[in-house]
């Protein structure tokens, strides 16, 4: 028999590829922590239905470094803008694939990335040590899959 103790947590990991002038400088992917309000609303879904549940629909980075918490609701010095697409892995895993361009978020070090749903809300938060100088020769692609 299944205990609660069993139960693997909602969690995530976050994947990215820098270039500059279009060759790979960077690849870098980690884990991330899920913040309380999403965890919530999963909770209400089971209850209530896909109503109060917007979908994963943008990217955003962001200049914070601090370690994100469970309280997190926001990236600091946002830019947002919609994810390229998704895919589901397998019925317990979805994929968020995304694309900051050349032309995109410049002039900022970006430490912080975030997932937002449709209704603004912040869904997932992580950060890195090291910030990536957003110039218009660096573009960043990811993905941030989620397991549930």
């Amino acid at each position: 028999m299944e205990k609660a103790t069993d139960v693997i947590p909602l969690q995530g990991e976050l994947k990215i590829v820098v270039r500059r002038r279009g060759k790979v400088v960077e690849e870098w992917q980690d884990k991330n922590l899920i913040v309380n309000l999403p965890r919530q609303r999963i909770a209400k879904l089971l209850a209530e239905g896909a109503g109060s549940l917007p979908k994963i629909t943008q990217i955003a980075v962001g200049t914070n470094s601090t370690p994100p918490s469970g309280s997190d609701t926001q990236i600091t010095s946002a830019f947002v803008k919609p994810l390229s697409g998704f895919t589901y892995v397998d019925p317990q895993t979805v994929r968020f694939d995304f694309i900051i361009l050349e032309s995109e978020a410049n002039g900022k070090n970006i430490v912080e990335f975030g997932l937002i749903a449709a209704d603004g809300t912040l869904f997932a938060r992580r950060t890195r040590t090291g910030a990536i100088v957003k110039d218009t020769d660096v573009e960043i692609e990811g993905s941030w899959t989620i397991y549930i």
